[in-house]
This record gives structure tokens, C-alpha cells and sequence, in this order.
């Protein structure tokens, strides 16, 4: 692999190294519209220069792509990509406008060029324990979830203005649902194949940043809310909530499921315990089921152990510092971290130890010609509802259909997780 990463800000840092060191990438360039800062990252990373993201889709000696720009941009650009023959890897969202993850899915199945959308959400802990669960039967048939993003914007101002500059407040008054994939992506990959079909969704208009969100020209978008919430229903006849939250008061942790549930066994989350709950086996022996559940703290299984023996110390302290952002450059229990190559060993594994999982996807991908498990099918499924409960929430919470766009060819093998 000879690949070009686009854009150069400051979420980008994580992944430079992880290109670098991996054993089936071959050259890594480095671009961005402010040609300081490319500079700056190749001084720090030891990487090339090309000059522009345009430069790169026609050089014969770089044949993927990496998108790390504003998300409004990632659409039009995975599908320049895809069209100028790259493989393509997409900070998430994939877009925010349904036709054009209908363009790419189209591309992608034309071309068969590897697109994979780097989305944390899939490689979590909560998300990787459901999928576990679920897949052994334990929870039985799926019934209700709950998952949620609170990320408060009001200590975004330096985020914001990397990109946005003097006028960071348009950008950052982007809708809540325009990037709900840390959620969604969550409660449907611990079921293949299940999709959302209808959406009802609520948004929160009484944000005290009156300066960021509105209809009356605050940002870009012409949009009121700060908050959103949205019920969908899933084709396998399950109900999930999904919050995405920008003025609230919280911090961390930011992503996660808060309930997931089933017939037969269910899984609980609150800032730090993870708990699973079953029938008990001795009323169903003694022909009186559904009597009584056993409730199993699985919390070591999902915390790292340092953060495991904190909880078990002082748990109000371990909280707090959970609260506080502790857990986001460690590696927890239930992630399959024997797969990862050797050559990511002591580079930083931030976003709970998600990043080296999405970019050894990638390449996995790229050297198999399998689909990463971030696949543009998935990506679809997992944006395509936020999108549209958007347009619900300005509608007072008019129910709608979500567009779906299928399954994978049936020749086309996704990568295995785990392995």
C-alpha cells in the first residue's frame, strides 16, 4: 500500500504512526490545504509531502487514500477517490447526505475497490461483549437497546477552530444525527444483517448556545438542535433509542450502550460497571421460569486492569477519573488484541483502544481483497437512520422510512473481527 492522508489536524496525529508501522503499507504521504501543517506533520512522522488532494487521485504512485477533512467533505471526496481507482479509508461519518453513501455503495460494488469507514464504535468493549453474547444465544431474541454519544461542544472551541476558524461557530452547529454512527454502529453490529426501518426522532432546541444553534444563520445548516434523540424499529422486530447529545452535562464516558436486552438475558452499563443478567437456571429446572434473574458483574471482562482494580479500590474515585477521560489510550480485555500486527506494539491505541483495530482492517482488507468489517454496506446502515431522523425532528417527529441498501454481494467475504 502506498498511501496519501488528507488533512492534517489534530485528529489525524493518532493514525500517521499506525500507516507508518504497519508491514503492508509501503509509503505514506501526507496533505493538507495548509501547507504548514503538512509540513509540520512531516517533520514529526518522517513522511512525504504531495501537494494536494488532487495530485494525489492522479499520481500513479499512491494507490489509496486516506480522508481525515471537515465530515461535510468526506462524501464527495471518497467518491473522487473511488473514481480515480483508490482504495479508500474515511474518518467517520462516510457522508451526510443519503445519495451520495448511495454513489460509493455503487462504486464500491462496480470497482470492488476496498472502502472502510473508521468507526470506533464497532470495536468498543460494550459493542464487542453484545456481539459475543448475542451470537452464543444469551441474550435470545433481541428486544431493546439503548446507546447514546454525549459530547458536550462547549469545550470544542479549539476543535473547531482548527477547521473552521474565526467562523468555527457555523461548523460546529452541525445536526446531532448528522453523525450518529459511535451509537448506531454499536447496537447494530452485534447483529449481522439487522437494520433500522423506521425512525421517529426528537430534537432539543433549548441549547443555551443560542450563538451556535438556530434557524436564523448560527451555523451552517439552519439547524435548531443541539440534542437529538431517535426510536428505531429493526427489521428483526427490536426497538434501539439513540441519543446524540452536544449541551449536555457530561463527559465521559462519551460512547456507549447503556442497555441492551433480550428474551432470555440482558447487559446493563452505568459510567463504570458492566453487569449481565439471565434466567435463573434453577426456576427453569423447577418448572417455574421467568421467575428470577442472575445478575454477573462482567466488569473485569470490560475494563482494563488497572481501571478494574481502581473500581474494586474506591469506586467513587475510580468514577471520577473515568469521568475525567481516564481509559481513552488503553487496550480492554474482551478486544481481540492477538490479531493486531507486532509493528503496532507501544503506539498509542487511542479511543479506547479502537484505532489499531479500524487501520489493521484496512489493510487487511486491502492485502486479502475481503471487506473490512466497516464495510460502506454497514457504514450505510449505520448513517442512513441519523440522516433521517434529522428530517424527522424538523418534521415535529413525523415517523419515516430508512432507506436501506442491502447486504454485501454474496461473493464478497467480510473479514473476521476476531482473527
Amino acid at each position: 500500500m502506498k498511501i496519501a492522508i488528507i488533512g492534517c489536524g489534530r485528529f489525524c496525529t493518532y493514525f500517521v504512526p499506525l500507516f507508518k508501522a504497519h508491514p503492508s503499507v509501503e509509503k505514506v504521504y501526507v496533505c493538507d490545504l495548509k501547507r504548514e501543517r503538512a509540513e509540520e506533520y512531516s517533520k514529526k512522522f518522517g513522511v512525504d509531502i504531495i501537494d494536494s488532494f488532487e495530485e494525489a487521485l492522479a499520481s500513479d504512485k499512491i494507490n489509496s487514500i486516506a480522508i481525515f477533512t471537515q465530515r461535510t467533505l468526506h462524501g464527495k471526496m471518497v467518491i473522487a477517490a473511488l473514481k480515480a481507482g483508490k482504495h479508500v479509508y474515511s474518518a467517520v461519518p462516510c457522508t451526510t447526505d443519503i445519495d451520495e453513501i448511495i454513489e460509493i455503495k455503487e462504486l464500491v460494488e462496480k470497482t470492488r475497490l476496498t472502502y472502510s469507514m473508521g468507526e470506533t464504535g464497532y470495536y468498543r468493549a460494550p459493542a464487542i461483549f453484545c456481539r459475543r453474547e448475542f451470537k452464543k444465544g444469551t441474550f435470545g431474541k433481541f428486544a431493546y437497546a439503548e446507546a447514546q454519544y454525549n459530547h458536550d461542544i462547549r469545550n470544542m472551541e479549539l476543535s473547531f477552530q482548527s477547521s473552521g476558524g474565526d467562523e468555527w461557530r457555523k461548523y460546529a452547529g452541525v445536526p446531532p444525527m448528522f453523525y450518529p454512527t459511535h451509537s448506531t454502529s454499536m447496537v447494530l453490529s452485534t447483529m449481522p444483517g439487522v437494520y433500522a426501518k423506521k425512525v421517529v426522532a426528537f430534537g432539543y432546541k433549548e441549547s443555551p448556545r443560542t450563538d451556535i444553534y438556530g434557524v436564523d444563520g448560527q451555523n451552517l445548516y439552519n439547524n435548531p438542535f443541539s440534542n437529538t434523540a431517535m426510536l428505531l424499529e429493526l427489521s428483526n422486530g427490536g426497538i434501539a433509542r439513540i441519543s446524540e447529545n452536544r449541551c449536555v452535562g457530561w463527559r465521559a464516558p462519551e460512547t456507549y450502550i447503556s442497555q441492551f436486552y433480550g428474551t432470555e438475558g440482558g447487559y446493563e452499563f452505568s459510567v463504570a460497571r458492566h453487569h449481565l443478567t439471565k434466567w435463573n437456571e434453577e426456576d427453569i429446572k423447577n418448572n417455574e421460569p421467568y421467575t428470577r434473574v442472575v445478575m454477573t458483574d462482567v466488569t473485569k471482562e470490560l475494563q482494563p486492569p488497572e481501571i478494574y482494580d481502581a473500581i474494586v479500590e474506591d469506586y467513587q474515585a475510580a468514577a471520577q477519573r473515568l469521568a475525567d477521560g481516564w481509559g481513552y489510550g488503553l487496550s480492554y480485555p474482551v478486544q481481540p488484541t492477538q490479531r493486531l500486527p507486532k509493528e503496532f506494539d507501544g503506539i498509542l491505541n487511542a479511543h479506547n483502544g479502537t484505532h489499531h483495530f479500524l487501520i489493521d482492517d484496512f489493510c487487511r482488507a486491502y492485502d486479502t481483497g475481503k471487506l473490512s468489517p466497516t464495510n460502506i454496506w454497514e457504514a450505510a446502515r449505520w448513517n442512513i437512520p441519523g440522516l433521517t431522523a434529522h428530517q424527522s425532528a424538523l418534521k415535529g417527529g413525523q415517523t419515516m422510512d430508512v432507506i436501506d441498501l442491502g447486504n454485501p454481494p454474496e461473493d464478497w467475504e467480510v473479514l473476521d473481527y476476531e482473527k
